[in-house]
């Protein structure tokens, strides 16, 4: 899969769709969807909207952040906004001052449900 890169001293403003992973290492004031690993490093800033299958953040971010599968907030990342992911992993020192709703436990508690409903079913 193809790597994107904005790099340092670059300062994107507007929409970005793409298929593969995207690193940012410099601006981005907009919004970034793809499929792919979204890695936003340590100095760079990021104001919109991100949509992405995994992200590791160890710079800036606020906006609308959806992570399908796994976000890593790193040590000196500074987070705000609306968060939506499947699991989440904060280290230490991480600012993350964000609502967060996590979709991989609700997954999680409807198949448990669903199982309890069968098992109902079974033994009535």
């Amino acid at each position: 899969m193809e790597r994107n890169v904005i790099s340092k001293n670059t300062t994107i403003i507007g929409d970005i769709k793409a298929e593969g992973d995207f690193r940012i290492d410099g601006v981005l004031e907009g919004s970034l969807k793809t499929k792919g690993r979204v890695i936003i490093a340590a100095e760079a800033v990021v104001k919109g909207d991100v949509e992405a299958s995994n992200a590791d953040i160890e710079g800036e971010f606020s906006g609308n952040l959806k992570v399908e599968k796994i976000l890593t907030v790193k040590t000196i990342a500074k987070i705000s906004g609306d968060v939506v992911v499947g699991k989440l992993s904060i280290e230490p020192g991480a600012t993350f001052n964000a609502s967060c709703i996590m979709t991989g436990t609700a997954k999680v508690q409807k198949k448990e449900n669903e199982k309890s409903k069968l098992f109902k079913k079974t033994f009535k």
